[in-house]
């Protein structure tokens, strides 16, 4: 399903790719996964456990079932509640201006953060967060930012059992951990889609998994 020959190099993609690695590898707090190809960095307690916490009540009352871009999935393929957070409320803003901060990304390149919640059997398959430009969403996503570069993801709790994220093509998973934060390029160096990137929210096993997701894109989503 995801095989499909991506789009080449892009300068655009590169000197943000190049910019946000840069200013992760120089801050003390990040620490890089160390995956060969992709660029993917962690940093552990990014928020604390009452700021988790109101964000899961926060998911928990608006919750609904998440969507998915795609002309060929099916209904099974992304099974999650999903929650689009107000980015101007003052629960909210606090926790999306330090991603954008952290990464060194305008913050009118991201998109609305969505939080998702993960109960027993419940789960994302395996995908791509950039856009497959062949695919006939990709005119109204080239309209309203175009693609998209990094991938910022905060766990709220720790998981009984299962509910990892992981990159099978990479070879690499992350158990969820209260309050961590993983960021990852979509792109390669070279400002091209990274086939390596396809990653999947495996099933929650025991317990339900709550993280919040901020995808940026190339050029302002925000008018």
């Amino acid at each position: 399903m995801f095989a499909r020959k991506p789009n080449g190099a892009n300068p655009l993609r590169q000197s943000i790719g190049a910019s946000v690695a840069s200013r992760l590898e120089a801050n003390p707090a990040m620490t890089s996964a160390g995956v060969p190809n992709v660029q993917a960095y962690y940093q552990l307690d990014f928020i604390d456990p009452a700021t988790c916490a109101r964000l899961i009540g926060i998911i928990d009352a608006g919750r609904r079932p998440s969507t998915l871009l795609s002309d060929r999935a099916g209904s099974d393929f992304r099974t999650s509640e999903s929650c689009d957070m107000d980015r101007f409320s003052p629960d909210i803003r606090p926790v999306d201006e330090a991603i954008a901060a952290l990464l060194g990304i305008d913050p009118r390149h991201g998109e609305t953060m969505q939080g998702q919640r993960y109960a027993p059997g419940q789960q994302f398959k395996a995908h791509h967060d950039y856009f497959h430009e062949g695919e006939s969403y990709w005119g109204a996503m080239k309209a309203s930012g175009g693609q998209r570069t990094w991938t910022a993801m905060i766990y709220l709790n720790d998981v009984e059992e299962g509910g990892a994220t992981w990159f099978p093509q990479a070879g690499f998973q992350v158990p969820p951990r209260a309050g961590m934060l993983l960021a990852w390029n979509n792109m390669n160096p070279d400002g091209s889609p990274n086939l390596l990137t396809l990653h999947e929210g495996t099933a929650v096993v025991r317990g339900t998994k709550y993280v919040v997701t901020k995808w940026f894109r190339e050029k302002p989503w925000m008018k």
